[in-house]
């Protein structure tokens, strides 16, 4: 007699699953910086595609390197750290030698994702813990910005310079848009920044493209939506306050969303299910922080940029943020 299948299944929760798996999340996120990596090839040439694949190619071995064994194999596959080096990628200057942008991708996962026990369990955004590596190691040429439209196959002296080696000849540097506000007191327009020709990191020049690419996942339903409005809604605000206050001093609430790395951060970075708040007022009081924190930074720090630096303070007390803001118990 052949047994007859179970009536019943004893199971623990969650009962009911999306199905967005993580290396479907990954992909989705890497998917849609296909265009924000286009759009930087188009400003900043064949430099900016050798910069993805030099950053990708340290973090993709150094995932091999620590975790490319029995389950380590699993997470070296669901395409964590390609995104760590493609997102590292584009915070970088155009003109970061490929050597650096290696060894950040080395630092990024070592660092901030191995060191903590692999996906999921580290406190920091990987890519910014790369990119903060670099500005600290390295501060001279993370800062130093080239004019956009320099022809496609032009490669800048400092890219192909021999590790820790300084190029023979120096590159012509500009200004970015939030440089030329802070120091001098000049804005853009708007169209240069909507479009992207302006000078700033590979990935932060064009705020079109990151508006679109933003909606499109958040229309995916890939992260949750409470904290790019938290942190845009925030920026907004206050610049237009202080903007309203003293005009000529503070620029308004369009320029410091389109300025700067802002959309990439908060669409990329500010969204990392990781190193973000899980609730529901967490995602809020993440958001608010990030603001208020780019603002301080750029109006009253020595930096005319702070979205690195807002976003790691925030990874910090994040584990604080879950605690106090947890969903009361039923009957408690």
């Amino acid at each position: 007699m052949t047994g007859s299948p179970a009536k019943l299944e004893i199971t623990t929760a969650p009962f009911l699953h999306r199905g967005l798996s993580t290396s479907r999340l990954m992909g989705e996120v890497l998917l849609s910086l296909i265009p924000v990596i286009l759009t930087a090839a188009y400003y900043f040439g064949v430099t900016a595609l050798l910069l993805v694949l030099a950053s990708s190619a340290g973090a993709v071995l150094t995932e091999w390197t620590f975790r490319g064994t029995g389950r380590g194999l699993a997470t070296l596959m669901d395409g964590s750290a390609l995104l760590t080096g493609s997102l590292l990628a584009l915070t970088l200057p155009p003109a970061t030698p490929l050597w650096m942008a290696f060894v950040g991708g080395v630092f990024g996962v070592a660092l901030g994702k191995t060191i903590w026990g692999g996906l999921g369990q580290n406190l920091f955004n990987p890519a910014l813990v790369g990119r903060a590596f670099l500005q600290a190691a390295f501060p001279t040429v993370i800062t130093t910005w080239t004019a956009p439209r320099g022809g496609f196959f032009a490669l800048a002296p400092s890219t192909l310079a021999w590790p820790l080696a300084r190029s023979s000849t120096d590159v012509v540097t500009v200004a970015t848009p939030l440089g030329l506000a802070k120091f001098e007191s000049q804005t853009t327009d708007l169209a240069p920044l909507l479009l992207g020709n302006v000078a700033g990191s590979l990935g932060e020049t064009a705020g079109l493209v990151l508006l679109v690419c933003g909606l499109w996942l958040g229309l995916r339903r890939v992260f949750d939506w409470r904290l790019p409005v938290a942190t845009l809604l925030t920026v907004a605000l206050a610049s237009a306050a202080l903007h309203a206050l003293d005009p000529a001093r503070y620029p308004g609430a369009t320029f410091m969303l389109l300025s700067g790395g802002l959309l990439f951060a908060t669409v990329f970075m500010v969204t990392d299910p990781v190193t973000t708040p899980i609730t529901l007022r967490g995602a809020w009081l993440f958001g608010i922080g990030v603001g208020l924190l780019v603002i301080l930074i750029r109006l009253w720090g020595g930096l005319p940029e702070g979205v690195m630096y807002a976003i790691l303070l925030m990874n910090a007390v994040t584990p604080l943020i879950n605690r106090v803001t947890q969903p009361r118990r039923f009957g408690g």
